[in-house]
C-alpha cells in the first residue's frame, strides 16, 4: 500500500486550470505549495508511513484530517501519496476493529481523553476509498482494505449502536467543537455518516462483484436509514435533528442535518425541502455559505463564534457533494463559487490578517472568531482548505468528474465559458480539456495519449453527448453535438 515519496514539486507537476478569474486559479496553484510544506517522515518509533500530511503545529495525526485530505490529493498527479494517509490508520487497527481518531506523532500511540474515551471519529474511510478508486485506484486496493473497513464498521456497531438501532457518540466526535447541541445523545451527523459508511461498503461489494457483501451492507444501510427517517426527521420544519436520551428531537438546526443528503436519506420530495434551507437567508443562506448554525437559532454568531456560525470547508464540501447526489449541479456550482470568492476576499482583506483559514465568518470578510479559543482558526490548515481551493475548483467550478475504472470524464458546463484543465493524469494518460471561443463557435480542445470517453453536459441548455476521444489532438464544436 506504499506510494512514491513526496518530492518538492514544480507547478508543472500538477494539473493546470483555465478559468476566466485568474485570482481563483492562482489560489488553486498556491494551494499545492502550501500542501507541499505540510509533510512529515514516519519513524521506527511512531510506525507511520514514509510521508504523511500533518499540520505544522500539531503533535498528532487526526483521522478526520487524513481522510479529508485524500479528496484533493487525488488531483496531485501522483506527486503526493494519497493512500498512505489512510494506511497510517489502518495499520493501527486493534484486534476488536477499533481505529482511533488521533495518534501521537512521536510515539504512534492513540490519544484518548475523557471527552471521547473510545476515540471515535466520523466513519468516512469507505467513502474516501470509493473516491480513490474512481480517481486513481484499482480493484486490488479495494480488496486489500475491505477486511479493515468491515472490522471497523463492526466495532462501531458493537461499541456505539444502541438497542433502538441508532448510534450514540460524544459531541467531540462530530468535529463541531462548541456547537450548541446541548442534550444531544444521538447525533444526526454521525448516524448519517454511518449510513454513508454502510452504503459505501455495499458499493465496494458491487465493484468487487460480491453480491453477499453488497446485500449485507445495503440491508444495514436501509435499516439505519429507516430509523433516522422515523426518529430524526421533523415534518413541520423539514429538517433532520439530533435526539436526546429519550429519543426526543432537539430542535436546533445545525449543519449536521445536511449529512443526510450525502447519505441519500431523504426521498425526492423531502430532499427539495432540505435543500431549500440552503438558500434561505434566515437559515443557512448567508452571504458566505454555509454557517454551522442556522441564522434563526439562538446563539448564532455572525462572526462565527467557533461552531456557532462559522463556515468550515469540509462541511461546505459535504453539502456540495450531497447536492450532486440529487443532481443539483447548478446549485452546487453557485454555492462553490460564492464560497471560494469569500475565501479569496479573506486572502487579501481590507483589514486584519490575510490568508486561507480552517473557518470563516458567515457574514463578514475573513476568518471566523471564537472568543477564548487559542489558535482558532488555523491558518493554511490545508486538510480543510484544499477541499475548497483544489477539489471544489476542479469538480464544481470547472465541472470535471472523473472515473478511471470506466475511463470516462463527465464535464458539466452550466454555461459556455473559457475554462478547462491541462495535464490531468488519467491513469498515466495526461489529458487536456479546454473550452474556448473560436471563429467556428464554441469549441472544446482535447489532447490525450490514449482513448477515453468524454461526456459533455451543457446543463442550462440541456444538451449532453458522450464521445470517444482518440489519442492525440482533436476538437469538438459544441454547436454540433
Amino acid at each position: 500500500m506504499q506510494e512514491a515519496v513526496v518530492a518538492k514539486s514544480a507547478k508543472k507537476d500538477f494539473p493546470e486550470l483555465n478559468f476566466y478569474d485568474q485570482d481563483l486559479v492562482d489560489l488553486y496553484s498556491r494551494s499545492w505549495g502550501w500542501v507541499s510544506e505540510q509533510w512529515r517522515d514516519g519513524t521506527s518509533r511512531n510506525g507511520l508511513a514514509a510521508q504523511y500530511m500533518c499540520y505544522p503545529d500539531s503533535n498528532a495525526i487526526h483521522q478526520f484530517d487524513a481522510t479529508l485530505s485524500t479528496f484533493f490529493l487525488v488531483y496531485s498527479n501522483r506527486t503526493f501519496p494519497v493512500m498512505t494517509q489512510l494506511d497510517n490508520f489502518y495499520q493501527k487497527q486493534e484486534e476488536d476493529g477499533a481505529i482511533r481518531a488521533e495518534y501521537d506523532d512521536t510515539t504512534g500511540k492513540p490519544i484518548l481523553g475523557r471527552a471521547n474515551p473510545t476515540g471515535v471519529c466520523p466513519p468516512l474511510f469507505a467513502w474516501a476509498e470509493l473516491n480513490i478508486y474512481e480517481k486513481i485506484g484499482t480493484k486490488k486496493r479495494l480488496r486489500d482494505v475491505l477486511p479493515t473497513l468491515q472490522r471497523h464498521y463492526q466495532w462501531l456497531e458493537q461499541t456505539h449502536r444502541k438497542e433502538n438501532g441508532l448510534y450514540s457518540v460524544p459531541l467531540v466526535a462530530t468535529m463541531m467543537g462548541n456547537s450548541p447541541r446541548t442534550g444531544c445523545h444521538y447525533p444526526v451527523d454521525f448516524n448519517a455518516q454511518q449510513a454513508l459508511n454502510a452504503l459505501s461498503i455495499s458499493q465496494i461489494g458491487d465493484v468487487l462483484n460480491d453480491k453477499d457483501l453488497s446485500f449485507k451492507y445495503k440491508r444495514a444501510y436501509f435499516s439505519l436509514k429507516t430509523r433516522i427517517s422515523q426518529l430524526m426527521w421533523d415534518e413541520r420544519s423539514s429538517f433532520y435533528y439530533d435526539l436526546d436520551k429519550n429519543e426526543q428531537r432537539i430542535g436546533v438546526r445545525t449543519i449536521a442535518g445536511f449529512w443526510s443528503l450525502l447519505a441519500e436519506l431523504p426521498n425526492e420530495e423531502k430532499s427539495e425541502r432540505v435543500v431549500a434551507h440552503l438558500s434561505n437567508p434566515k437559515e443557512f443562506g448567508t452571504d458566505h455559505p454555509f454557517p454551522t448554525l442556522a441564522v434563526s437559532q439562538e446563539g448564532y454568531d455572525p462572526t462565527g463564534g467557533g461552531y456557532k456560525g462559522a463556515v468550515v470547508p469540509p462541511f461546505v464540501y459535504m453539502i456540495v457533494k450531497g447536492l450532486e447526489r440529487y443532481e443539483k449541479y447548478d446549485l452546487a456550482r453557485e454555492f462553490s463559487l460564492r464560497h471560494l470568492y469569500y475565501m479569496l476576499d479573506g486572502f487579501h482583506p481590507e483589514d486584519g490578517p490575510g490568508g486561507v483559514w480552517e473557518a470563516y465568518a458567515p457574514q463578514h470578510e475573513g476568518p471566523a472568531k471564537w472568543s477564548g479559543k487559542k489558535g482558532f482558526p488555523r491558518r493554511e490548515h490545508m486538510a480543510y482548505v484544499a477541499l475548497s481551493t483544489v477539489a471544489l475548483m476542479i469538480e464544481n467550478v470547472i465541472g470535471l468528474h472523473i472515473s478511471l475504472p470506466r475511463k470516462t470524464v463527465d464535464w458539466r458546463l452550466p454555461v459556455l465559458e473559457v475554462m478547462g484543465i491541462e495535464n490531468l493524469n488519467l491513469k498515466r494518460n495526461l489529458v487536456t480539456i479546454v473550452s474556448q471561443k473560436s471563429p467556428r463557435g464554441w469549441e472544446i480542445r482535447l489532447e490525450s495519449e490514449k482513448l477515453y470517453y468524454l461526456t459533455i453536459n451543457v446543463l442550462r441548455e440541456k444538451r449532453s453527448k458522450t464521445l470517444p476521444i482518440p489519442s492525440g489532438k482533436c476538437s469538438v464544436l459544441i454547436d454540433k453535438i
